[in-house]
């Protein structure tokens, strides 16, 4: 076991050196150098060994290279793949493949496209190739590798492309400047299945056109031009895509040829800096660029000594995630337990887990007491809401008070708790960052967290600017705000990394427990003593129903916790239910599906209000929802007023509340 661990702990630590070391190598899916085995025919190129084979009867090529760099980059041949070689030659010195298959007569069709799919995923998923590939267009090749990359943006590193083909109607159209082909113009015709010339022309999925998702997605492109050519004139095709791409925010250069022969009407010239497209490629690959460090995106605060301190002295621990469906959902989670458990080894806990799906910061408070502290002394806290926070629209003080709330809750009920804030992400994240901008419930969630002096995990942060770097995309790799097995071993990585940070042996060493010091209020309404109230018997009256064990009459989707409970139930509207509390805060936690109404609430006998409980997604689920009616209440006893208004949403079915909870801060319901 303790080899085990140290193994484990050498990769994590040494990652967080930004190295590339054996935990990136799989969490990009790829293994270590180490030459692969092709088959078919074995030769030699260029003093580099190739094989030639057959696939799905395609003739096929790959030329290795003598040390495969990590992660096996490689270049993909469109067309001529022995014109030019010296930018091959040099990459695959640096540890490129370089492959070609023979797709000659398709042209970049559709069809074409079809084969380089298949070709990609045979490449990377049998021989682990690296996911994203560096183009490479010669001439005609242009159709090939645009083509290709305007369908799949997300797989390809970079566009070298050497006086490319960027119109078919330029050539071999010939209805422009340049010299065209009749014969491969048949061969256009055929392929893309055009019935006659004008139906060809009328085709508006040339390389130069729909380019949006390509610049979007920042892939850079590399041309080589000569000045002189009439065969595939560059105001026809380079300067027409390269224009249309800088305008669109992609990233693209040109280099004119002008040295040495010019043959071929200006079409074959000299490459005269074929080490300037080599490090293009090799600048664009993700081998090849530094890595960003983990420990820039954790901030270890007050650290977590108090829980070290306990797990190794009393061999017993509780550890609760609160969060919502990232934190519900397995993957990082049972990642992280394991290795807490390998860090320390002698020591038995609990875990507690108290994700539920779609709950942000405002339900998190009101139920910390009923789904964490109710269970016995917890030692830490790992809290997540961030995306969710924005999604459900809590406002920004209503997320303050609800962070404030766990953090002055938990520490209410343990003085020594650690707690941790992690920031996870999701496509708003990545947008806010690119544009330079803090997202707003970070911000809210941070001013938190540096007044209390919480440690934090800023998974945003980190993910949207690995994206921005290109070490992976969110399209093709990350997938989803619930993220894909990859993006899952990114949070495990980083989480790890800032735990074992936290828990070096050094920054423990002859440490005890202290009781941490609850400073002033920020909020002195902060929700910071939240109560969940279930329904009971007693609360059905004057039209609404208790529900024993409440389950939907349709197929629509449930929520765990809010389906075969009690639910107070009533579809009439006008008819009044009185609740009595005490406290600053009330609100109702109510099922919201297909037919849910708009409620009317009074308290102390104020001005009725309404709220809609109909959500964006009630079509579809019976989502828990938290709706908070007053929290700026004077401390004492108030009274709350409901009824189901007569008017609904337009898209609701009816008008129907099914209430699980009253949630109250400081209050006990008086019956």
């Amino acid at each position: 076991m303790k080899k085990i661990l140290t193994l484990l702990l050498f990769a994590v630590v040494n990652y967080s050196t930004g190295e590339s070391q054996p935990v990136p190598q799989d969490i990009n899916n790829n293994i270590g150098p180490g030459l692969q085995q092709f088959p078919g025919t074995k030769s030699t190129w260029k003093g580099f060994v190739r094989y030639d084979f057959d696939f799905n009867g395609r003739n096929c090529r790959i030329v290795c290279p003598d040390k495969p760099a990590t992660g096996n980059p490689w270049v993909w041949n469109a067309r001529f793949p022995d014109w030019h070689t010296e930018m091959d030659s040099m990459l695959l010195s640096e540890g490129f493949y370089v492959t070609y298959i023979n797709t000659d007569e398709f042209n970049g069709s559709p069809d074409g496209v079809k084969i380089w799919d298949e070709y990609f995923k045979y490449l990377t998923e049998n021989y682990k190739l690296d996911d994203r590939v560096a183009l490479e267009g010669i001439s005609r090749g242009g159709l090939y590798v645009y083509n290709f990359a305007k369908k799949y943006p997300w797989r390809i590193s970079c566009i070298y492309a050497e006086a490319p083909v960027c119109d078919f109607k330029s050539w071999p159209g010939g209805f422009g400047k340049g010299t065209g082909s009749k014969e491969d113009w048949k061969l256009i015709l055929k392929t893309y299945g055009f019935k006659n010339d004008d139906e060809a022309k009328a085709y508006k999925d040339n390389p130069v056109d729909n380019l949006e998702k390509l610049a979007e997605a920042k892939v850079p492109v590399l041309h080589m031009i000569g000045m002189n050519d009439s065969v595939v004139p560059p105001e026809e095709n380079s300067y027409v895509l390269i224009d249309r791409y800088i305008h669109l925010g992609g990233v693209a250069t040109v280099v004119p040829c002008t040295y040495g022969k010019q043959e071929l009407q200006g079409h074959h010239f000299n490459i005269e800096t074929p080490k300037l497209a080599a490090d293009f490629i090799k600048s664009n690959t993700r081998a090849f660029r530094i890595k960003l460090n983990p420990v820039n995106y954790y901030n270890c605060r007050q650290g977590l000594v108090n829980s070290a301190v306990k797990f190794e002295k009393e061999k017993t621990a509780r550890i609760a995630f609160l969060g919502g469906s990232i934190t519900y959902n397995p993957g990082w989670r049972d990642s992280v337990e394991n290795i807490i458990r390998m860090r320390f080894p002698q020591t038995v806990f609990e875990f507690i887990r108290a994700g539920i799906p779609s709950f942000g910061s405002v339900p998190d408070v009101f139920r910390l007491d009923h789904d964490v502290l109710s269970k016995g002394k917890t030692d830490l806290l790992f809290v997540e809401a961030a995306v969710n926070d924005r999604t459900n629209g809590y406002s920004d003080k209503a997320q303050m008070r609800s962070m404030e709330g766990i953090v002055r809750a938990a520490r209410a009920s343990n003085p020594e708790m650690d707690i941790i804030f992690m920031y996870f992400v999701d496509p708003d994240k990545v947008k806010d960052y690119s544009e330079g901008v803090i997202p707003q419930e970070i911000s809210n969630h941070e001013n938190v967290a540096a007044y209390y002096n919480i440690p934090v995990v800023n998974l945003a942060k980190e993910v949207s600017e690995r994206i921005y770097n290109k070490e992976f995309t969110w399209e093709g790799n990350f997938l989803d705000l619930h993220p894909s097995e990859f993006g899952q071993k990114i949070y495990f990585r980083s989480i790890s990394s800032f735990l074992m940070k936290c828990w070096d042996p050094e920054n423990i060493k002859n440490k005890v427990q202290t009781d941490y010091i609850l400073p002033s209020k920020i909020d002195k309404f902060c929700y910071d003593n939240g109560t969940l109230i279930s329904v009971t018997k007693t609360d059905a009256v004057n039209g609404w129903v208790l529900d024993e064990k409440w389950i939907p009459s349709d197929t629509v989707e449930t929520r765990e916790g809010f389906v075969k409970v009690p639910m107070l139930v009533c579809s009439t509207p006008g008819k009044v239910k009185i609740f009595r509390f005490k406290g600053t805060a009330v609100g109702i936690a109510v099922s919201s599906g297909p037919d849910s109404g708009i409620i009317e609430y009074s308290i102390d006998n104020s001005r009725w209000n309404s709220i809609d409980l109909f959500t964006p997604w009630s079509k579809s689920v019976y989502l828990p929802w938290f709706l908070t009616l007053n929290d700026e209440l004077t401390p004492g006893s108030h009274t709350l007023k409901m009824r189901l208004s007569s008017d609904k949403n337009v898209l609701s079915k009816g008008t129907t509340c099914i209430l699980r909870y009253l949630y109250v801060n400081k209050a006990n319901v008086v019956k």
